[in-house]
């Protein structure tokens, strides 16, 4: 059985055989859809059956006790990083049953070396992290951030090194560069400053200002940071919800600077990654020819060469689709915090199979959060940390 992004369990895993000799003849059945669908996909003669992980909890139950994989893969295991998350409790129950596991990852821990322990559990049943994270906490870290007796974030206790955390996996982890084994074609990262002109420049300055000074004097904690950081990207990318939910534009001035690269890339296709839906429905409205990826359609035709934009999520193709056969170049017109998502979405293009020269744009707003944003991914330091450092340091200024 193999655990996959919905996308991933739906193309990758039955392409990806097609293209290797010694894979080319496996059976796969596909256990996604309806619960007939999934019913009928494991009632087949399959060797390799394929499920998106939203589905395990259901898989667990419907099997219960007859749990009959006796090997499972779990594609992209940074997924399972929460040990509260249904979906680890479900697997964890069975795992028991299960001889033979691997798990594959890019982003291991994207958040600190916290996010190991539940994917080591999978690993080993508790041996080299403990048989509870309250154990490897306990044993490695100490409170970083907190607010009373919630504890917001962990660091590593003086006394410990990663190295003393990595002693204790080495054995059953396997850690490898694409740069030691493939020779892929350079990756250019270019950072396109777009200037929002004095008049909006000074609206944007008023609203940053009015959107922060609503938090008050309470100490910012991750969750009012993170709603503080949405309305500044907003505002950054061009346009805002109001408390009805209602979408109000400010500028254009991204959507500009994206239409200029297009015209000079013309005739190449071009991905997008965007953020909130009233960037998806702006960009829907400046660029007709513009679609959306939502299905193993759109995954096949853009590596068909067919679309000329597309515009992608990345949550929901930041993990394991092919998508280097259709283009080579790739536009952030929204900025993400989120390190893993990234730097995931990134190797959608610039992986195994892409021929071309990868060229990856970031669209960023001068003098906004945009700037913090960016400041954050190229440190690698993208997350909840950088998140609430930029917002604190955001807030002092507009206090003066």
């Amino acid at each position: 059985m193999v655990i996959a992004p919905k996308h991933v369990a739906e193309v990758t895993w039955t392409d990806e055989a097609a293209e290797w000799e010694h894979t080319k003849d496996l059976r796969i059945s596909v256990v996604v859809g309806s619960q007939k669908k999934r019913l009928n996909a494991l009632d087949a003669d399959a060797d390799l059956y394929v499920i998106n992980r939203e589905n395990v909890v259901w898989l667990v139950s419907h099997y219960g006790k007859a749990w009959p994989f006796d090997m499972v893969v779990i594609d992209e295991s940074s997924s399972f990083k929460n040990p509260q998350a249904k979906r680890f409790r479900a697997l964890r129950k069975v795992r028991p049953a299960i001889k033979r596991i691997v798990e594959l990852t890019g982003t291991p821990s994207p958040n600190g070396l916290l996010d190991l322990w539940s994917q080591i559990y999978l690993l080993d049943g508790g041996k080299r992290l403990g048989k509870y994270i309250t154990h490897f906490r306990s044993e490695f870290f100490t409170p970083d951030k907190r607010s009373g007796a919630i504890v917001y974030s962990w660091k590593l206790k003086k006394t410990k090194k990663p190295e003393d955390v990595y002693k204790r996996i080495r054995d059953v982890v396997v850690s490898m560069k694409s740069s030691d084994y493939l020779t892929l074609p350079p990756v250019t990262m270019n950072v396109i400053h777009v200037q929002l002109g004095e008049k909006v420049m000074k609206v944007y300055k008023q609203m940053e200002k009015d959107f922060l000074l609503e938090a008050g004097d309470e100490e910012i904690t991750a969750m009012s940071a993170a709603t503080l950081s949405n309305k500044l990207l907003q505002l950054a990318n061009g346009a805002v919800y109001d408390d009805a939910h209602a979408v109000h534009e400010i500028h254009r001035a991204k959507l500009d600077a994206l239409a200029e690269i297009l015209e000079s890339n013309e005739g190449k296709p071009v991905m997008v990654f965007y953020y909130f839906q009233h960037d998806l429905a702006r960009l829907k409205k400046a660029f007709p020819n513009a679609r959306e990826l939502k299905t193993a359609q759109d995954i096949h035709d853009w590596n068909a060469g067919t679309v000329p934009l597309m515009l992608v999520h990345p949550m929901s193709a930041g993990h394991g689709l092919n998508l280097q056969h259709g283009g080579h170049i790739a536009i952030w017109f929204s900025l993400t915090w989120s390190l893993e998502q990234y730097m995931q979405a990134n190797k959608r293009l610039h992986r195994p199979g892409q021929k071309e020269p990868v060229v990856i744009h970031h669209l960023v707003a001068k003098g906004t959060i945009d700037e913090d944003v960016m400041d954050a991914l190229k440190r690698k330091r993208g997350g909840q940390d950088a998140l609430l450092e930029a917002v604190k340091a955001r807030m002092k200024e507009v206090r003066k």
